[in-house]
């Protein structure tokens, strides 16, 4: 595109990439959050088919340490419970998220007038 994009539009432009990125890291939270509520919930799973005279290690740092069974059982259905909040929450700010992506879009396409093919389309969008 040979001319120059009016301010307004460089700084529409250039919030939409922020917004992206922000879409970028919100995934990357949630996806790791999730994992780690999968990991808690398995062995939380396997807590429970055990005797309650079981011998648990937890692993605290570099270190494998004895712990209660009940303690540990306690412990991961609290982090269970405050990880699936996270999760939530963050699937909540990604929704957010993705609509201001979408409004921008639409208003810098506005503003473009149909120059905007690059920004929508195919890969205009944030990443589903």
């Amino acid at each position: 595109m040979g001319a120059e994009l009016p301010p307004e539009a460089q700084e529409k432009l250039q919030k939409l990439q922020e917004i992206q990125e922000q879409l970028s890291e919100i995934a990357m939270q949630k996806q790791q959050s999730e994992q780690r509520l999968q990991e808690a919930e398995r062995a939380l799973e396997l807590l429970e088919e055990t005797g309650e005279d079981t011998t648990v290690y937890k692993s605290v740092g570099d270190v494998m340490v004895e712990s209660s069974r009940d303690e540990t059982v306690e412990e991961l259905r609290e982090e269970t419970e405050t990880v699936e909040v996270r999760v939530e929450s963050l699937k909540k700010r990604e929704q957010k998220t993705e609509e201001q992506f979408e409004e921008l879009r639409d208003e810098v396409q506005g503003m473009l007038g149909g120059l905007g093919g690059a920004l929508g389309g195919a890969g205009g969008g944030p990443a589903q």
